[in-house]
């Protein structure tokens, strides 16, 4: 069982500068220090972004927090193989969850439509599906979270 999340953030900006947003990593750490994460760390090499993050789980269900603890760790790796698109995979080390997709950049008329849609899955008997719709509510605020920082970013 998995659950998919499809999302469209619109920039007024030219591909090429969003492209490069997204690849900047003192853009990708103020989205971090917006989503009051605990800890973060930030790498690019070759087009390839990762990001490392804790969490507080404060907040979360007790049926999720009996699974992940106090702090939930999340390890997203973008590959942009080209400026326009970017593999994406979402892992929770040592839970048995994660989220893989894509991420594409459309332009027009000046502005650029990054295309979220990521599959999340979660193999756990009787609350995997339960834990799949939290794990998509949560991708759905930090895309928000990161386009909220993208606009202000590209303005």
């Amino acid at each position: 069982m998995s659950k998919r999340v499809v999302k469209e953030l619109v920039y007024d900006a030219p591909l090429e500068e969003v492209a490069a947003m997204l690849t900047d990593p003192a853009f990708r750490e103020r989205v971090l220090e917006r989503m009051k994460v605990l800890r973060g760390e930030v790498t690019v090499d070759q087009g390839v972004v990762t990001i490392d993050q804790v969490q507080a789980a404060k907040g979360l269900p007790s049926f999720a927090t009996k699974l992940v603890g106090d702090e939930i760790r999340i390890l997203q790796v973008e590959r942009w193989t080209t400026p326009d698109h970017a593999d994406v995979e979402v892992t929770i080390p040592g839970k048995p969850g994660e989220m893989a997709g894509a991420a594409d950049l459309v332009a027009s008329g000046g502005r650029t439509t990054e295309k979220v849609d990521m599959e999340v899955t979660v193999r756990i008997p009787l609350v995997g599906g339960k834990l799949e719709s939290l794990v998509a509510q949560m991708l759905e605020e930090a895309l928000d979270t990161e386009h909220r920082t993208g606009v202000e970013w590209l303005a």
